[in-house]
């Protein structure tokens, strides 16, 4: 089953707990605190698969959870840290983030994407120890795991992509210039799932080609079977648009040209954009009149034209070294950059609350959003650690301090930060 679109959650592993412990050794009356720390949680790490070829895998699981890091144990021995859930995917998979929209990564290289960032391990007590405070009895819980919902979106990654009406002879032509072995038959939609082929021009010499099901009218809107895969021509550099030039079905070839080219700005107004190589097939069973029709046409919308006989291969070593020459002057194939997601998204979290305690005099402020915002700020940065201050008044966790009795010189601990209090 080719399935090229999923929505999953990732959850990373939460830090471990710090250890609350003191030294026990005999002869030692007086040995300290030594709780350990509680080991990093598990990251959620997508890594590209190149034996996979679609996200079938995520149909039926939706979730995933890497390892939770371990709590401190006395002695000063840390927790062990979680292990990382790593999560294959195909080649050209685009990773989102649900709610904005943000491209998380474009995952079109070999290297290996950190999606969900574990929990850092919360400190034992025995960092806690000053002149003042020397038997602490408290410790750090562990920061908790990043959470997303995101979506898979695979876009094949292709130099050049068939596009064209059901049965004009696509599956035919890449059939017959590539080693990829399509379903090739009299009938509409014999293709259902893209088709990738490596077009060989010689040594180290080569392009990747894709048959992309047949468009029809309204496949924008969702008509019909090539709607489905219209976003795996997004990232192609040229385009062969595939033309029945006999009007064997009784079809226009110029209407039939025109209707697939409105499809693709309707889609997407960049592909309009990219550049087209027009192949008129089934040559073999047009008049001439058609065939100098249809040829007048394309050429005078300044479109380069080649008539072919796909099966017999007649006229295709043309085309595909025009394909060839056309992509030497062409950028790469598109990668989608990826996108910090904005502090403002996090904030907006704020509703699901926070917690304060407070242990000998130090004042520890916990929740999930405002961690989040923290591993986005820039404490050496005078905007950025202003827009975290602006955080903590807004969200209420200045006043709620107050509300606890906090004092100016009083310490403010939120996770790895710690601050004198200023009123």
């Amino acid at each position: 089953m080719f399935v090229d679109i999923a929505k999953i959650k990732i959850k990373a592993g939460n830090g471990g707990d710090g250890a609350v412990a003191f030294h026990r050794e005999k002869y030692v009356t007086s040995g300290g605190p030594d709780g350990g720390d509680g080991g990093r949680g598990g990251n959620i790490v997508f890594q590209v698969d190149d034996n996979l070829s679609t996200l079938a895998d995520f149909r039926y699981k939706r979730k995933y959870k890497a390892e939770n890091g371990q709590n401190g144990r006395g002695a000063r021995c840390n927790g062990k840290k979680g292990q990382d859930l790593v999560i294959r995917v195909p080649r050209g998979t685009v990773i989102r983030e649900v709610e904005s929209g943000t491209v998380m990564a474009d995952m079109s290289s070999d290297e290996p994407f950190v999606a969900a960032k574990g929990g850092k391990g919360g400190w034992g007590n025995c960092h806690f120890a000053t002149s003042t405070r020397q038997t602490p009895r408290f410790a750090k819980s562990g920061a908790p795991g990043e959470e997303w919902e995101v979506s898979l979106e695979l876009k094949l990654i292709a130099d050049v992509g068939l596009l064209g009406f059901p049965n004009v002879g696509k599956s035919s032509l890449i059939s017959v210039v590539s080693e990829a072995k399509p379903i090739v038959g009299d009938y509409h939609f014999t293709t259902i799932t893209p088709v990738l082929g490596v077009v060989s021009m010689g040594p180290e010499q080569s392009f990747v080609m894709a048959d992309i099901p047949g468009l029809i009218e309204g496949a924008a809107e969702g008509v019909g079977l090539g709607h489905e895969f219209l976003r795996h021509v997004e990232r192609c550099r040229m385009l062969v648009h595939v033309v029945d030039v006999a009007g064997s079905e009784g079809r226009d070839p110029i209407e039939d040209f025109e209707k697939i080219n409105e499809e693709l700005v309707k889609f997407n107004p960049e592909l309009a954009k990219c550049p087209q190589i027009v192949a008129g097939n089934k040559m073999d069973l047009a008049e001439d009149e058609q065939l100098e029709r249809f040829r007048n046409y394309i050429e005078g919308k300044g479109l380069q034209y080649f008539e072919i006989v796909a099966p017999i291969k007649h006229g295709t070593k043309e085309l595909i070294n025009a394909v060839a020459a056309k992509l030497q002057t062409l950028p790469p194939v598109k990668h989608y950059e990826s996108e910090e997601i904005p502090q403002e998204f996090f904030a907006k979290k704020q509703k699901d609350g926070f917690t304060i305690t407070v242990e000998d005099g130090v004042y520890i402020v916990e929740a999930e959003w405002l961690y989040r915002i923290l591993c986005k700020t820039d404490l050496d940065d005078y905007s950025s650690l202003q827009y975290f201050q602006t955080v903590l008044q807004t969200s209420g966790i200045i006043d709620a301090l107050r509300e606890k009795g906090i004092e100016e010189g009083d310490t403010v601990s939120i996770y790895d930060l710690e601050f004198d209090y200023v009123p």
